[in-house]
């Protein structure tokens, strides 16, 4: 018999796009909600890392980032490209988590099939893997035709109050979670929440706790 999905459960995937860890984690999660689509839905909550003050030219944190880079290729085996090596080194690249977390928002909004995570995955790779501008709406209007949206309604979203606002709200609610690092992962039930994962963890490792929080729910439920 098929597992059932077990009602008010979901997995709560707390990132942001500038974290390169988050990058590392990225594929495993990929994984996890595609194969857990029928069991348990996941929700992508970005938590606004480099905002404000602390948003500003890549030049302020490359010499930490660039030495954090073979570190978390050597532990989760993802790779991040030369194109984005050459951002940072050139310095004047502006890191700002509010337009990539803006553009979750809006998909969230506009995509009728929850694949948040594999957009999340998607923006990403685009900016680590290939050195792609998160700034710049072309980067996201790239990416869209795999999902089958329109370039055009997504900018107009993407331009409003309304998603800036929205954005705003969801790293406002990341913090009155108490989040203080990314990633984070929380097994939601109810009014309930397990921290399932802080930092990087390998699929099966997820995998293997996931699975007993599913079955110690199911049995309460007996």
């Amino acid at each position: 018999m098929e597992p059932r999905a077990l009602p008010d459960t979901q997995l709560l995937y707390i990132f942001d796009p500038l974290c390169g860890w988050c990058y590392g984690m990225s594929p495993v999660m990929k994984r996890l909600a595609e194969e857990y689509a029928d069991r348990l839905p996941v929700t992508v909550l970005s938590g606004g890392m480099m905002t404000g003050d602390d948003a500003g030219p890549m030049s302020r944190m490359w010499p930490y980032i660039s030495q954090a880079l073979a570190q978390v290729e050597q532990v989760t085996g993802v790779q991040f490209g030369a194109d984005f090596r050459e951002l940072g080194a050139a310095g004047s690249y502006r890191n700002d988590s509010e337009p990539p977390s803006r553009a979750l928002q809006v998909f969230k909004q506009l995509d009728p099939l929850g694949r948040e995570m594999a957009f999340a995955h998607a923006v990403q790779q685009a900016h680590f893997g290939q050195g792609q501008d998160l700034n710049d709406f072309a980067t996201y209007q790239a990416l869209l035709p795999a999902f089958g949206l329109e370039a055009a309604e997504f900018r107009r979203w993407w331009d409003s109050d309304a998603a800036r606002q929205a954005t705003r709200h969801e790293f406002d609610v990341v913090r009155r979670m108490g989040v203080q690092g990314f990633p984070t992962l929380i097994f939601a039930h109810g009014q309930q929440g397990h921290v399932l994962a802080r930092g990087y963890q390998p699929y099966e490792q997820l995998q293997a706790g996931l699975e007993q929080l599913l079955a110690d729910v199911a049995n309460e439920a007996k």
